[in-house]
């Protein structure tokens, strides 16, 4: 395994039996989640914070970037129900690899989705596993996990 130090074992088999697969990981994307009654309040509010202008996604009216910090996307995501929190998006190239790595670490399934999966971790906060989200910021900071 290349990456940060790790002092346990790292498993060779997910909790479920599959075989976990050499693959990359990073996290990529904060969300900070807003219901709608406060989401375009809460754009401009991070917009101005970060002191860029709000950029929507092409193609989901839910979410907003409102600038980088670091090597982080930094976006606001509109939510249907629920209170205002913040979320982290892990990137992967490996979906399944990634989803039974942390898995094993800990994390536990909410909801399996077409494109990615929602998960809690140990203490519970929501957190998700997508595809890729930035190729040149995923290649220059992502974790190779064997």
């Amino acid at each position: 395994m290349s990456g940060p130090s790790w002092t346990g074992s790292v498993p060779t088999t997910a909790a479920d039996g599959y075989r976990l697969t050499m693959h990359r990981s990073r996290i990529g994307v904060v969300l900070i989640d807003h219901p709608a009654s406060s989401f375009d309040d809460a754009v401009t509010f991070w917009a101005g914070v970060q002191g860029t202008t709000p950029k929507p996604d092409d193609g989901d009216d839910a979410y907003v970037a409102v600038g980088p910090a670091g090597g982080l996307g930094i976006e606001v995501q509109r939510l249907d129900s629920g209170t205002p929190r913040v979320h982290l998006d892990i990137e992967t190239d490996d979906l399944a690899a990634e989803v039974a790595r942390v898995v094993d670490l800990g994390a536990r399934i909410l909801e399996e989705r077409e494109r990615y999966t929602i998960l809690t971790d140990p203490g519970g906060l929501v957190f998700c596993v997508v595809p890729v989200q930035d190729p040149d910021l995923f290649e220059a900071h992502a974790t190779t996990w064997d």
